[in-house]
C-alpha cells in the first residue's frame, strides 16, 4: 500500500490527483475501493477526488463492477480523449507516423514511402505522414498535443539540430528542426532512434523489470541507449551512445565496420549463406542450426568486442541486443555473445535479445509523445513529468 503524501493543500490534492490518475492508466479502470486500497487516502478523500477529477473532465465514468455483496461499484477512467499526440520514425525509405490517445491506445499509423538517402527535406515528409494519420483518426493535426519523431542521429538542443545523420543528408540543413516545428505548429521532441527503443524497451520488452540498462541497437547502423535510474542519458550535445565510431580493430576498424550491415552481409557470403539484408541471412543461420554456428559464432566474437568496451564503461546490470541484425540472432545470438563476452572480458553483464514490439522506434515514439501528452494535460506536481508506460491491457477500446 502506497504512504500517504503530506504537504500543503493544494500540494497534497495534486499529488493524490496524480496518484489516481496514474492507477487508471496502469488498470485501465478503477472503483473508489481500489483507490482507497491502493493509495491508503480515507473514503471521503478518494470520493472528493473522484469527484473533482470528473468535474475537471480529466477522469470519466465507465461503468459498474459487480461485487459478491452489495450494489455495483462504480468504475472510473482516465478521459483518454481529450488529447492525441503522434509518434513518427523517419527512416531511409520511409516515415511512419502513428497516433495514440492518452491512454496509450494506438488510433491509427500512415507509412509514407521516401528516399532520404538523396538529401530530400524530411519535412514535408514528416508533415504529410502527421497530418494523414491526423486526419485518419479524425483529428486536426494541430489538435495534437505532442508529437516525438524519431531518426537514426543525435538532436543537440544547444543548436536546435541533427548530428551524427550524414546518411540522411536532409537532416543537416541548417534550420531543419525549427522548419519542421514550424509546419507541424505542436510541441515537438526529436530523439534518437536507439533511445526510443530503449522506451519501448523498458515499457514493453526485456527491461520492465529495471530501470537502469543499456541498449545496444544493431542494423544498418549502430546505436547506444542509456537508461540510468529510468532516465535516458543523452550526453552534452545528444551524442551519448554513437558508438558505431569505438576502434575495435586497430585504427581503421571501426564497430561499425565490424556490424553493420555491409559487414555482416559480406561476413555471411564467406560461409556461403546468401541474402540481401544483414537481419535476413542472420535468420536464415539460426534457422539453418549446427550448420551455420561457425558463422554465428563469428559474429558473436564481432558484437561481443564491442560490447566488451560498452560494460567496461557503464558496467549496466543488463545490456540488450537490439535492433534488427540482433532481433533475427534473437535468444541463440544473445546466448553466444554473452558466453564470447565472458571469455574476453572479467564482467558478468547479462545479455537478453530485444523483446519489444516490432517497430520498437516507432512504439518509443508514441510511449514517449503519450508521456509528454499527459503531462501538458494532467499537469506535473513539483515538476515531476510523466514517464512513458505501456498502454494498458485492459483499457476498453
Amino acid at each position: 500500500m502506497a504512504a500517504r503524501v503530506t504537504g500543503t493543500p493544494g500540494v497534497l490534492r495534486a499529488m493524490n490527483d496524480r496518484a489516481a490518475l496514474e492507477l487508471m492508466i496502469q488498470r485501465g479502470m478503477l472503483s473508489r475501493s481500489q483507490l482507497v486500497e491502493s493509495t491508503g487516502v480515507s473514503k471521503p478523500t478518494a470520493a472528493e477526488m473522484l469527484s473533482r477529477l470528473v468535474r475537471d473532465g480529466l477522469v470519466v465514468r465507465s461503468g459498474t463492477a459487480s461485487g459478491s455483496r452489495g450494489p455495483s461499484a462504480q468504475l472510473y477512467t482516465i478521459n483518454r480523449g481529450l488529447a492525441h499526440v503522434a509518434g513518427v520514425n523517419v527512416e531511409e525509405d520511409r516515415v511512419t507516423a502513428a497516433v495514440a490517445d492518452l491512454s496509450g491506445r494506438l488510433v491509427t499509423e500512415v507509412v509514407v514511402d521516401a528516399d532520404l538517402t538523396q538529401g530530400q527535406n524530411p519535412v514535408p515528409l514528416v508533415q504529410q505522414a502527421v497530418r494523414s494519420a491526423a486526419r485518419r483518426a479524425r483529428l486536426g493535426a494541430r489538435s495534437l498535443a505532442h508529437v516525438v519523431v524519431g531518426v537514426t542521429g543525435a538532436y543537440d538542443r544547444s543548436t536546435d539540430s541533427v548530428t551524427y545523420v550524414g546518411h540522411l543528408p536532409g537532416w543537416q540543413a541548417e534550420g531543419v528542426v525549427q522548419e519542421l516545428r514550424t509546419a507541424l505548429r505542436v510541441p515537438l521532441t526529436i530523439e534518437n532512434d536507439a533511445n526510443l527503443a530503449a522506451v519501448a524497451e523498458r515499457t514493453r520488452g526485456s527491461a520492465r523489470d529495471v530501470d537502469t540498462f543499456a541498449l545496444l541497437w544493431v542494423a544498418g547502423g549502430l546505436g547506444l541507449a542509456v537508461e540510468l535510474g529510468g532516465h535516458l542519458y543523452q550526453g552534452a550535445t545528444g551524442g551519448a551512445g554513437e558508438v558505431g565510431y569505438i576502434p575495435v580493430g586497430g585504427r581503421s576498424v571501426t564497430f561499425q565496420d565490424s556490424m553493420g550491415s555491409g559487414a555482416v552481409l559480406q561476413l555471411a557470403r564467406r560461409y556461403g549463406i546468401a541474402g540481401s539484408t544483414a537481419d535476413g541471412v542472420v535468420a536464415e543461420a539460426v534457422k539453418a542450426g549446427e550448420r551455420q554456428m561457425p558463422f554465428l559464432q563469428e559474429l558473436a566474437e564481432r558484437l561481443a568486442t564491442g560490447v566488451a568496451i560498452i560494460v567496461a564503461v557503464l558496467d549496466p546490470p543488463l545490456l540488450v541486443l537490439a535492433g534488427s541484425t540482433c532481433r533475427a540472432g534473437g535468444t541463440l545470438l544473445a546466448e553466444l555473445t554473452e558466453r564470447e563476452l565472458h571469455r574476453i572480458s572479467p564482467f558478468r553483464t547479462r545479455l537478453v535479445s530485444s523483446t519489444a514490439p516490432p517497430e520498437p522506434v516507432l512504439a518509443g515514439a508514441v510511449d514517449s509523445a503519450v508521456a509528454n501528452g499527459r503531462t501538458a494535460i494532467f499537469g506535473a506536481p513539483a515538476s515531476d513529468p510523466w514517464t512513458p508506460t505501456a498502454p494498458a491491457a485492459d483499457v476498453p477500446a
